[in-house]
């Protein structure tokens, strides 16, 4: 395994919650946010780097997404779609207009240092709360799925009083149009699933929440409808976690298995659709770790990226590793 720190806070109050994509000439991309003295803050911003020599070295972080006014930016995730194209999807919200939804933008192509992005686009939900954070799937029948938390009423506060519910927006025409399915419940405070599609044709989504477990759900029909939720065995303190399917046929998970602490990052492999995982290729064995992300290239390298001690050195890390590695 080979590691890197793309990027410290240096003069900046805090940063963290990356997210990483490779371009088909490998070209990497990565951004986080920042701004204003904590999270939530209305000064919040999106930054974006790029590495053009397989991460070993990056550039200076720079700002891509601002919002005017109280309108803060927040969790933003690199996709890039079937056809090339990269997303940069991301969260507003604000205070003062009580709006929180969700925005993208996207460019026709990524292989070089400079691009120009699509003008900022509104995904049309028609709730009063709404954020994602995951990376979407794309479906065996081509439909994109975007994992999506949200909330039945608009909060008073950053976050909703009430419940939050988790599910997916659907889009049928690559990412014009997104309608919302699903309302699972999990317990405490949950949010960020993730879903990925099982050779049964069913869609699992996993789902971090405060009971120490990671939570679950099903879908039969493409994540139109979806079980209630349970427990998995899956130990989590309640932060965000990465699954995805390999070109190998594996899934590979990136987790922290504490039950309480975000104590530790490891990488794990499934050989039978999340039924078990093996392998534990430990990526960071640190205190205050968390929010992985991860892309596999052609040749099957894994590029993962986690952030550590966001108000500290705010240290935004990637892992370079191989499937032999984790297992």
């Amino acid at each position: 395994m080979r590691q890197t720190v793309i990027a410290t806070r240096g003069s900046r109050a805090w940063q963290g919650i990356p997210t990483i994509e490779r371009a088909a000439n490998g070209r990497l991309w990565a951004s986080f946010y920042t701004g204003g003295p904590k999270e939530p803050d209305p000064d919040n911003v999106i930054l974006l780097t790029t590495s053009d020599d397989d991460g070993v070295t990056w550039a200076e972080p720079w700002e891509v997404v601002a919002a005017p006014g109280a309108t803060r930016v927040y969790d933003p995730c690199l996709w890039h779609d079937p056809a090339g194209r990269l997303w940069l999807f991301y969260n507003r919200g604000d205070l003062t207009t009580g709006d929180f939804s969700v925005w993208a933008i996207v460019a026709e192509a990524s292989e070089g240092a400079s691009f120009e992005w699509s003008a900022p686009q509104r995904i049309e939900l028609e709730v009063p709360f709404a954020f994602r954070l995951n990376k979407p799937l794309v479906l065996s029948n081509g439909a994109w799925l975007l994992p999506v938390t949200w909330a039945k009423e608009a909060p008073e506060g950053w976050f909703p009083a009430g419940e939050q519910l988790q599910g997916v927006a659907i889009s049928t025409d690559a990412g014009a149009t997104w309608r919302l399915y699903g309302g699972v419940e999990a317990p405490h405070w949950a949010l960020e699933n993730m879903v990925v599609e099982l050779r049964n044709g069913m869609v699992w989504m996993l789902i971090r929440s405060g009971d120490g477990v990671l939570w679950q759900s099903l879908s039969a029909d493409g994540g139109v409808t979806w079980s209630a939720g349970v427990a998995t065995r899956i130990v989590n303190p309640g932060v965000r976690f990465y699954i995805g399917r390999l070109a190998s046929g594996r899934l590979l998970l990136i987790n922290t298995p504490h039950p309480t602490a975000r104590k530790g990052m490891v990488a794990s492999l499934s050989r039978d659709d999340g039924a078990t995982f093996t392998g534990a290729l430990e990526l960071d064995t640190r205190d205050r770790v968390s929010y992985p992300d991860a892309v596999q290239a052609p040749d099957g390298t894994l590029y993962a990226v986690h952030d550590h001690d966001r108000q500290g050195v705010g240290e935004i890390r990637l892992s370079v590793f191989t499937e032999d590695e984790v297992a």
